[in-house]
């Protein structure tokens, strides 16, 4: 039982570090690109969209669909970023804490 005493103390530990992880996520910012840099989004850890830039050559009212494209793929590129570094600051928090297998945290 002292086992799951303390391992239940460490989860609890766990929980508190990945809510303050997940409070500061709005200050993380990063940004994906599409065009070779003509298109970039910004997000927050969140996920929500901070910042648009587009290069003037892009913008061709003939040819929207591109655009639509370019931004697309800007924004896919800084979702993904974003889930790395979710997933590398979820990995520090948890690499002290040693979970059953097939265990998963959150419970």
């Amino acid at each position: 039982m002292k086992n799951l005493g303390n391992m239940m103390k460490q989860a609890q530990q766990m929980q508190a570090k990945m809510q303050e992880m997940q409070s500061k996520l709005g200050e993380v910012e990063m940004t994906g690109q599409s065009g070779a840099g003509m298109v970039s989004v910004t997000l927050n850890g969140k996920g929500e969209l901070r910042k648009l830039k587009l290069d003037k050559s892009v913008v061709d009212p003939e040819d929207v669909e591109v655009l639509e494209d370019l931004i697309v793929a800007a924004f896919n590129d800084a979702k993904q970023k974003v889930e790395n570094h979710m997933a590398e600051e979820t990995q520090k928090l948890m690499g002290g804490l040693k979970l059953p297998p097939g265990m998963k945290f959150p419970f």
